[in-house]
């Protein structure tokens, strides 16, 4: 079993910034990629960022490349993702999320394998 608690959300002005924790407990050795995704209001949950324990590649979804990082610390087992100019349409919920197993695809919701209980991000215009 794996726990993950995520932290950080708020609101914030259009172009502001806020930086997101996930602390995780339980098994963490055993996952092989930790992510972020996010919902928003009347809409489908979407990939934001994933890394990869073991190598440590990144990937981003096209809406967020170059204003968002994904980052880790083994050490401390933590998950974050620092938001830069934000925008209205990033408003949602966001989750963390961890999967154990290799799959090409980082966005496939269905192969995480454990969710956090989100963390509100509002920015207004």
């Amino acid at each position: 079993q794996v726990q993950l608690v995520e932290s950080g959300g708020g609101l914030v002005q259009a172009g502001g910034s806020l930086r997101l924790s996930c602390a995780a407990s339980g098994r963490t050795f055993s996952s092989h990629t930790m992510g972020w995704f996010r919902q928003a209001p009347g809409k489908e949950r979407e990939f934001v960022a994933a890394v990869s324990r073991i190598s440590g590649r990144t990937y981003y979804s096209d809406s967020v490349k170059g204003r968002f990082t994904i980052s880790r610390d083994n050490a401390k087992i933590t998950l974050f993702l620092q938001m830069n100019s934000l925008k209205p349409e990033d408003t949602a919920v966001y989750y963390c999320a961890v999967r154990l197993n290799y799959y090409s695809d980082y966005e496939l919701i269905s192969s995480y394998d454990y969710w956090g209980q989100g963390t509100q991000v509002t920015v207004s215009s």
